[in-house]
């Protein structure tokens, strides 16, 4: 699994940070995603995936 974002289209909602913490997280500056291990493993998928469905903007992509 490979994560990918759109800081362009990233509001800034935090909900990705808050479902999967290991994964994503927000810079200080701004609230945009920072994308902290862009290749999770299986484990972190339904965190993952539960990140991609509550992001507002639809920021978050996952590729096979």
């Amino acid at each position: 699994m490979k994560v990918l974002i759109d800081e362009d289209r990233c509001c800034g909602a935090g909900n990705c940070a808050l479902a999967a913490p290991e994964v994503f997280d927000q810079r200080e500056e701004d609230g945009i995603v920072l994308l902290l291990d862009p290749a999770p493993g299986e484990s972190q998928r339904p965190l993952v995936d539960d990140a991609v469905s509550r992001c507002p903007a639809a920021a978050i992509s996952v590729v096979e």
